[in-house]
């Protein structure tokens, strides 16, 4: 179990000095997928998983880094900082970058990096990275950051030395993280709500396949393209729509579905997920988890025939439980074709859940399904 001793303990081990210790979490989201760059909303949660940072100034202008998880060191002069092919250090050097660029005085210093978000599992550990990175680094030279600041510094970093044109959703989960709650981002304005997310009696437990197809990154492209042609459509008739956020399916019945009908279904999904996001908020709000974990099956329904960005062990993963009573809710979660399914378990049965799950899927593909238990958490902070 990493603590804040054990952090402190490593970092003086290898630096021999003591740190300022900061912690930034993984994310969930509970549904609303692929709306982020449509103009939609989201709804994720901060979990207690999380990426620790530990920093300290140095009396030169070098940047001296050490990954727990490789075991490895690198070291970079901060006026010779770059994008490196060792590509675990590029999300603390991309902050760096973004905090020079806007003209914050950041000099040579020591950052030890240690985690228990499961890598490869899309539960964000890059953006964990960038926000522990970026709080790390405002607190330790006093560089006065406003907090609305820390994911757009973190998106930044990932776009520019990541090389990764993600949203913002994952930056922003991890540094406004609340427990018991999950945000309610409007990904176009920034403006955000808090929700409650009380699961009393029930666990939120996450099925990795342990699949990652190289599809991901052309079709994500791909869909991009479709959902800004149909806006495209729609504009010539009304000019007041920016986004898939300001359509509505009568829209797309009269002037995309006879023009493409894969742009038209890819389209529709989007705007009905928008639309179901708002139905899952008020599902919260009311305390019915059941009509929540509805929505969710509904959603990986539409992930999977409409928008077509599932594959096959994460439809398993989600039919095998649809039947089951003691599971309100699941679907896949992130991008697509690999990953999680994120699942709403009646705590009292959730052991049994991951002996029928376990057996089963080994059975049908050959492999092992990980399972991670997760709560929800509060956001970027030090410690």
């Amino acid at each position: 179990m990493i603590t804040k001793d054990t952090i402190q303990h490593k970092f003086q081990s290898i630096f021999h000095s003591t740190p300022l210790v900061v912690r930034s979490p993984g994310r969930i989201n509970i549904i609303g997928e692929h709306t982020d760059y449509n103009g939609g909303f989201v709804l994720p949660a901060a979990i207690d998983k999380a990426v620790y940072v530990a920093v300290s100034k140095r009396s030169d202008l070098r940047i001296c880094l050490y990954a727990e998880d490789y075991q490895e060191r690198y070291e970079v002069e901060l006026s010779e900082r770059a994008p490196t092919e060792k590509h675990w250090p590029n999300y603390i050097l991309g902050v760096v970058d973004q905090l020079v660029q806007r003209g914050h005085v950041v000099e040579g210093f020591n950052l030890y990096i240690d985690g228990d978000i499961p890598l490869g599992a899309g539960l964000s550990s890059s953006a964990a990275v960038e926000c522990a990175t970026t709080l790390a680094l405002n607190e330790l030279f006093a560089l006065d950051i406003p907090r609305l600041e820390i994911p757009k510094i973190g998106q930044l970093a990932e776009h520019t030395y990541a090389g990764v044109k993600c949203g913002i959703m994952d930056q922003f989960a991890s540094t406004f993280g609340k427990k018991d709650h999950v945000i309610k981002l409007d990904c176009r304005s920034l403006e955000f709500e808090y929700v409650p997310l009380k699961l009393d009696g029930y666990t939120i437990v996450l099925f990795n396949s342990n699949v990652k197809h190289s599809l991901a990154s052309t079709a994500y492209n791909t869909r991009r393209e479709q959902c800004e042609q149909a806006v495209e459509w729609i504009r010539v008739n009304h000019p007041e729509v920016d986004s898939l956020r300001d359509a509505n399916v009568a829209m797309l019945d009269a002037y995309v579905k006879e023009r493409d009908i894969e742009v038209y279904t890819k389209a529709r999904f989007v705007v009905e997920e928008i639309e179901r996001l708002q139905l899952a908020c008020k599902s919260l709000q009311e305390g019915d988890i059941p009509l929540l974990g509805r929505y969710m099956f509904d959603t990986h329904d539409g992930l999977s025939k409409a928008y077509e960005v599932s594959c096959p062990e994460l439809d398993f993963l989600v039919d095998i439980v649809r039947p089951l009573p003691q599971v309100l809710g699941s679907r896949m979660m992130g991008g697509g074709f690999g990953g999680c399914t994120i699942n709403i378990v009646e705590s009292a049965y959730v052991d049994e859940l991951v002996r029928l799950i376990s057996d089963q899927y080994v059975k049908q593909f050959g492999k092992d399904v990980t399972v991670i238990k997760v709560q929800t958490a509060d956001g970027t902070s030090t410690i």
